[in-house]
């Protein structure tokens, strides 16, 4: 009878280089994000179109602008417990699916109130989507380079957001706002096919789920063979923390838990406010400034493709405190966006405020997820990841409407810009509290076995 071999999948992972496996995760989650970044902003890029052809006014726009992202509420909320039951796999590629579908019908919408409901389906698609995507990550990645590859995912979303702006400065004069949509569905269609032929499932959460050590080293071995004669594979965490039989829900609001919890969604909650307000908002308010629609847009494009920088502040956290690292950036977002205020005349000028604004401010809001995954186990990561991003929605929907309020009362374009800085100081806050309530026991087991060398 062979030795019994067990395995610690986390120290399996850090033993070994990255794979072609893990390159292939991190590629396909990458898309996925990157998809879900672009389907979230196509809406403010085609708003302007939308006042014209429709006959609408900038206040009949919230109703639109905030439809996908009360679907992202719903999306998240349930995606996280769904995936930390059922797995990351199949919550990823149903959400895909979705959100394909759902953003070609809106391309047919013939009124507002068909547009507001199709957008909603897609939201909840949207929600599902990214914290799965992060959660499977996360859990593929070797401790020494989570933090840099999850934001690297994470970056996904502000450059698809990005790409958004720049097609539609190109393809509405030429096809119309609907091909914007037609795009968006179209691919995510085409990206749900190679997750159904290529996208394993998670193996720490096989592990956590007690699968079949067959199909747990049918995961692994594409990574190395030395997991093929493994008898037994464990998560070091699952002894500390997830040995209680506690639902993901009520373990994150447990003691240890909750002030990092509701840390998390408070700086969550203040980054998504800034960041819709900003791309819901931006083109229309670069129009009213004097811009020409196309250049309003190419320069709205300019603020969520800053988000590249989370990969400087991924390098940063995995060496680092990360919440003294996303507090920073985002104390400077505050002070960045009080700058940018005062110089929306010079065009030149406004395009590199835009640029290093947004820089800042998607470093931050990317890095939050890398947080939460590095903070909760595996029996909770999905639910934990998905709360922060659920709830932290609503702060997209009150920067939706945020700004037509500012507008309705008469606030000028700095004035605007100034009183979006507070909800960036308070995130930073929000951060140093986080750091200063400490690490729950079972994290701190999970990174003394994560360390390089263990």
């Amino acid at each position: 009878m062979p030795p019994e071999r067990s395995i610690d999948v986390q120290g399996f992972l850090n033993a070994h280089p990255f794979s072609r496996r893990q390159i292939g995760i991190v590629l396909l989650c990458l898309c996925t994000v990157l998809l879900d970044g672009y389907d979230t902003a196509a809406i403010a890029y085609i708003a302007p179109s939308l006042l014209t052809e429709w006959g609408l006014q900038r206040p009949d726009l919230a109703p639109v602008l905030s439809a996908a992202l009360f679907g992202l509420v719903l999306g998240s909320l349930t995606a996280g417990p769904l995936s930390d039951r059922g797995g990351r796999r199949p919550v990823l590629i149903v959400a895909v699916l979705v959100m394909g579908a759902a953003c070609l019908a809106s391309a047919f919408a013939g009124d507002l109130a068909t547009l507001i409901a199709w957008r909603f389906v897609t939201g909840i698609a949207l929600g599902a989507a990214m914290p799965t995507a992060l959660t499977l990550v996360s859990e593929y990645c070797p401790a020494r380079s989570r933090a840099f590859t999850t934001n690297l995912v994470f970056c996904g979303f502000p450059v698809g957001a990005a790409l958004g702006g720049v097609l539609a400065a190109w393809i509405i004069p030429a096809f119309g706002w609907r091909s914007v949509l037609l795009a968006g569905g179209a691919a995510p269609l085409l990206l749900a096919l190679f997750l159904l032929l290529w996208l394993p499932e998670s193996a720490r959460f096989a592990v956590a789920r007690a699968r079949p050590v067959e199909q747990i080293r049918k995961l692994l071995a594409p990574i190395s063979a030395a997991a093929a004669d493994a008898t037994r594979f464990v998560v070091t965490e699952t002894a500390t923390a997830a040995g209680d039989r506690r639902g993901a829900i009520r373990l994150m609001l447990s003691r240890g838990f909750v002030v990092g919890t509701l840390m998390l969604w408070i700086a969550y909650f203040m980054g998504l406010t800034i960041f819709y307000a900003m791309v819901n908002w931006m083109p229309v308010l670069f129009r009213d400034a004097g811009l020409a629609p196309a250049t309003a847009a190419l320069v709205a494009a300019l603020f969520p493709l800053g988000g590249i920088g989370s990969l400087f502040s991924g390098v940063l956290m995995d060496r680092f405190d990360g919440n003294r690292i996303v507090a920073v950036f985002f104390a400077l977002t505050g002070l960045a966006f009080i700058v940018i205020g005062q110089i929306a005349g010079q065009v030149g000028m406004l395009m590199v405020a835009v640029l290093v604004t947004g820089a800042l401010m998607n470093t931050a809001q990317s890095s939050l997820g890398a947080l939460a995954a590095a903070y909760y186990p595996t029996q909770a990561r999905a639910t934990g990841i998905a709360w922060m991003m659920g709830l932290g929605r609503f702060g997209g929907i009150a920067g939706s409407f945020l700004v037509a309020g500012l507008a309705g009362w008469q606030l000028s374009f700095s004035g605007i810009l100034t009183a979006l800085a507070v909800p960036a100081f308070l995130a930073a806050a929000a951060l140093w509290l986080k750091q200063a309530a400490g690490v729950p026991q079972s994290s701190k087991a999970l990174k003394a076995a994560t360390a390089p060398g263990s």
